[in-house]
């Protein structure tokens, strides 16, 4: 009895090997699908929004049937969440950076880094954000933007945090919030501007980094007790 269930057990091995085996080869087809709809959906909002991109436009782009778009996404709707919560997970790992037992000038700074990387790295997400909320955010759903409120709060009781225990210069919390994000905001959506501004044709990540030096010495500076 027991040789002939051990029998079975080693006869079903081989088939639940196969089955796990297809079932990683099927993740990995399904994360390479969706990353490329998503890279061919951000491009197309970040260009002609919400309203002038179509399905069959991000399924061509992506080199996929229109068919495996709706495989993964339901609705362009859908689509189009999933690029926003991308950017918003991306930007919530740059705010991670200041945390209450950390050092504000080393936090503050590694925030201001981790925002420009991301700006030079994934600057027609930026963009697309931008047209939204220039669009009054009417596709921004309000999980989203209670997230960024809460997120918001959060981290302006950090910084509250460190203004009562001497650590920076007192400042409004939610105003230097707005402003760190506005200037390394700025080099991915008028990435025309900063490269007229620079005379040069595109930015490198040399100016990246001579943005962060010149953010960190001018702004955070000046907030650090004498």
């Amino acid at each position: 009895m027991d040789a002939e269930v051990d029998g079975e057990d080693h006869k079903a091995r081989p088939r639940r090997r196969v089955a796990v085996e297809e079932g990683a080869r099927d993740d990995r087809v399904r994360q390479r699908n969706v990353a490329r709809i998503l890279k061919a959906a951000t491009t197309l909002f970040s260009r002609k929004g919400f309203e002038g991109t179509r399905i069959v436009e991000i399924a061509e782009a992506a080199g996929l049937p229109k068919a495996n778009v709706y495989y993964y996404f339901s609705s362009k709707e859908e689509v189009y969440d999933a690029v926003i919560k991308h950017l918003i997970d991306e930007w919530d790992a740059a705010l991670a950076h200041i945390s209450a037992d950390a050092e504000p000038r080393e936090a503050l700074e590694s925030y201001v880094r981790a925002k420009l990387e991301h700006a030079r790295r994934h600057g027609e997400e930026s963009r697309l954000f931008a047209g939204e909320i220039i669009g009054g955010a009417r596709f921004l759903s309000r999980r989203d933007r209670s997230h960024m409120r809460e997120v918001t709060r959060d981290h302006a009781r950090v910084i509250e945090s460190w203004i009562a225990a001497g650590k920076i210069k007192p400042v409004d919390p939610r105003h230097l919030l707005i402003m760190l994000w506005a200037v390394t905001q700025f080099y991915a959506d008028f990435e025309i501007l900063a490269c007229d501004a620079l005379e040069q044709s595109r930015l490198r990540r040399a100016d990246f980094d001579k943005a962060a030096e010149t953010i960190v010495s001018t702004l955070l500076g000046s907030l650090m007790p004498d």
